[in-house]
């Protein structure tokens, strides 16, 4: 299901929440980091998450103690050289300086691997919202410095709709680019929405409108169409 993007109002300024895991990057980080490395009971873990029977805080938490800490430097080296960003990345992030579309990387991805590979976009950090990571003990634990405000209650860990409520519907028009799990809840909130994967079912089944997007280069067609720029 896809409908036409409201009508730009200019009274209102565009922001655009974007995820990270499968979004900007072409795979999910945290399943081919769990899936590298094996470890046993895994993907029982990851079924619960997507079918919304553990919340992504719980599971996600799970999965990366499944991982013994002293493997640090082999889990994030495979992190980084595995990853691939998608295309239309760097175009879509000029694209929104260009128009003064205020972006924000919206992750439920984890520090360790986030930050290294957005380094080279000259993202300010404090656009970058992500979960962390603590690799002292005997397995690695994730932290949650962005949890869910008191309007939700979904152990979101990064809550994406804690974020989007910063930017009131009256000032902004919120444009959430995602792919799965993590996004469900932004997109409820969102007034124009980016899918792809998981999200695209979800949208259906909540019959929410979306754009469906490969590259980001579909995502800066779309917007240049409602501003009548081709």
């Amino acid at each position: 299901m896809s409908t036409s993007l409201p009508k730009t109002d200019h009274n209102k300024k565009r922001v655009i929440f974007c995820d990270f895991d499968g979004t900007i990057t072409e795979n999910d980080n945290i399943i081919a980091i769990v899936r590298q490395f094996n470890p046993p009971g895994w993907e029982a873990i990851v079924n619960d998450i997507v079918g919304q029977r553990k919340s992504i805080s719980e599971g996600v938490g799970q999965l990366f103690h499944l991982l013994p800490a002293a493997g640090r430097k082999e889990v994030v080296d495979f992190a980084i050289s595995n990853a691939r960003i998608r295309a239309g990345f760097s175009e879509l992030l000029a694209y929104s300086r260009s128009h003064d579309i205020e972006f924000f990387v919206t992750s439920g991805g984890i520090d360790f691997f986030v930050y290294p590979l957005l380094a080279p976009f000259g993202i300010a950090e404090d656009h970058i919202y992500c979960n962390g990571s603590d690799f002292s003990g005997e397995r690695i634990e994730i932290t949650w410095p962005h949890p869910c405000d008191e309007h939700c209650s979904n152990s979101c860990g990064m809550c994406k709709p804690t974020i989007i409520r910063r930017f009131p519907a009256e000032a902004y028009t919120r444009i959430l680019i995602g792919d799965s799990v993590t996004d469900f809840e932004g997109a409820k909130l969102a007034d124009v929405v980016f899918a792809r994967s998981h999200l695209i079912t979800k949208c259906t089944e909540l019959g929410l409108p979306y754009y469906e997007f490969e590259t980001f280069h579909d995502v800066i067609a779309q917007l240049k169409r409602e501003e009548g720029l081709h």
